[in-house]
């Protein structure tokens, strides 16, 4: 009796263990998904993408947008005055380097297609969660995202 106590006692416990692996193994992988670790995204297609990063603050509005056209980008800064209801634009292009760790490298030094002195360049990181594509900011994590996810996201 005592035999078949103990056994079924230790298949129980092995059949619980597996359970609390599986749901630690998801939150692992929640985690991961989140932080942009360990996601294989090489076969993301980035050709004629539209990213969107908006930034509400007191006295102004900024939206900034990135599109992606194979080997080159543009970078527009748009800045709404709240106070008089003007916008300033700024039209910066050049190229991307994309690495095999999902991060994509701009320099943009063109302004208005004139040459500036000192180049503007951003690190990203490429993610995705949720079946929505980031570029997760690795200075400032600012996450600009798909301009055809926006809507999903709200």
């Amino acid at each position: 009796m005592k035999k078949i106590f103990f056994t079924a006692t230790l298949v129980l416990l092995s059949l619980t263990a597996k359970a609390q692996y599986g749901t630690i193994n998801a939150v692992l992988d929640r985690l991961e998904e989140r932080r942009g670790i360990n996601q294989d995204l090489k076969e993301v297609n980035l050709y004629d993408k539209k990213f969107v990063l908006v930034k509400d603050f007191d006295d102004h509005t900024e939206r900034d947008f990135i599109v992606i056209k194979g080997n080159n980008a543009t970078y527009v800064e748009m800045f709404d005055d709240k106070k008089t209801g003007q916008t300033s634009t700024n039209l910066f292009t050049g190229n991307l380097l994309r690495t095999k760790r999902n991060i994509l490298s701009f320099y943009f030094d063109k302004l208005e297609n004139q040459k500036i002195a000192i180049p503007l360049s951003k690190n990203l990181l490429l993610t995705k969660q949720k079946d929505i594509l980031y570029l997760l900011d690795i200075n400032n994590n600012d996450r600009w995202i798909d301009e055809i996810s926006y809507g999903k996201a709200k």
